[in-house]
């Protein structure tokens, strides 16, 4: 199949938004992080929410992607785990169109699988996203560190996991359906067995730190063109539909214990399974509404207003960044030298948000801890 020029219009504006806002929108605050990490979180995550808002305004100005939300919905700025099937590789940008509306941006942190190109993996970096190896003997300290660090700076946050662990594909389903013959469970068509261990570490750190308010339980489905990996983006094949069916659960109702928690958390992917298989096998809708129960927090025309205003302002700035690199040797020497310094302490700490952690392990008065952190991510390099 051919390339599409929308779909690499699509990728490599998402591309270069990040790269050179890793560059030269985060990377002047970069010191901050030394004097005041909670400022700089309070800072970054606002300017992070902006690119955040580029993903949401290509897909449904540009390429006129349908947003469908139904269920509970959210209640603004509230602290909360968003747990969520995961169809494709790409569910975690396409929620973000429902974040925009029913939320705010700046809340979300996501706990995924390393990213590879430089700019993105950057950008997520500064955000303070928790990266994980799927190796729980390896993930286990990282994610206990980063989620300590967000109780400490009373810093709220909507953090998006995905407890099947990866994408719904013939591979990955047909390894689950192998676990739940071992385990006498009933095998799944429409979603994977969760992996649970870490959804009730996670629920349990933030109830201890008093940074949790409910459970977000999202089901996503695609009615028509599911765009499965990224290359399906750069050949265009976009979702014409994307459908969100939310159910909150305010911390109050969860069980107390870990077992009980587990159980929790396997009854609602069976909830889905069959939620999923009356979308598909049906009228392809989650509610006949289509809408949901507690109204988005932000009007559609402001929405409008938002897509429209970072869709100008972000090829604004990246016109803006082409011109200047290629006019400006002072502007060339600051953009290699950020380079530089970001290959750098990629290489030397494991990531900007092992030195977040250390700057705020030294002001706090743990600095040792964060060292050793700092040592086991080079190990693991």
């Amino acid at each position: 199949m051919a390339v599409s020029l929308r779909g690499l219009y699509f990728v490599v504006t998402l591309f270069l938004g990040s790269f050179f806002g890793s560059i030269f929108m985060l990377g002047p605050f970069l010191p901050l992080m030394l004097l005041s990490p909670a400022w700089y979180r309070w800072l970054t995550d606002r300017i992070v929410a902006t690119w955040l808002t580029l993903p949401v305004a290509l897909l449904e100005l540009v390429f006129k992607v349908k947003v469908v939300i139904t269920g509970d919905g959210f209640v603004p700025g509230e602290r909360s785990v968003i747990i969520m099937n995961h169809r494709t590789r790409l569910d975690w940008m396409f929620l973000w169109c429902c974040l925009l509306r029913c939320s705010y941006l700046r809340l979300e942190k996501i706990c995924l699988r390393r990213v590879s190109p430089c700019g993105l993996r950057w950008a997520m970096q500064v955000a303070s996203f928790i990266f994980i190896h799927r190796r729980w003997e390896d993930d286990r300290q990282h994610m206990e560190n980063m989620l300590e660090y967000f109780c400490d700076i009373r810093e709220p946050l909507q953090l998006l996991m995905f407890p099947e662990g990866t994408d719904l594909t013939d591979n990955t389903r047909a390894r689950s359906d192998e676990f739940a013959q071992k385990n006498g469970l009933p095998k799944y068509e429409y979603v994977l067995h969760p992996r649970t261990t870490g959804f009730t570490f996670i629920v349990d750190t933030l109830r201890k730190g008093d940074n949790l308010d409910a459970i977000h339980d999202i089901t996503v489905a695609y009615p028509q063109n599911i765009p499965q990996t990224e290359r399906h983006l750069v050949l265009g094949l976009f979702p014409r539909e994307i459908h969100f069916h939310v159910r909150r659960y305010p911390v109050s109702s969860l069980p107390a214990g870990g077992a009980e928690l587990q159980a929790w958390c396997q009854e609602r992917w069976a909830e889905k399974e069959e939620r999923l298989r009356a979308f598909y096998t049906g009228a392809r809708v989650f509610d006949a509404s289509r809408r949901s129960r507690i109204p988005p927090c932000k009007t559609e025309l402001r929405v409008m207003l938002i897509k429209a205003a970072s869709l100008l302002y972000w090829s604004a700035f990246i016109a803006l960044c082409c011109a200047g690199l290629f006019l400006s040797p002072l502007l060339r020497a600051y953009f290699l030298l950020m380079v530089l310094f970001f290959l750098g302490q990629q290489r030397a700490a494991g990531g900007l948000e092992l030195l977040e952690l250390a700057c705020h392990r030294h002001w706090a008065g743990g600095g040792a801890r964060g060292g050793d952190e700092k040592a086991d991510a080079q190990k693991k390099r």
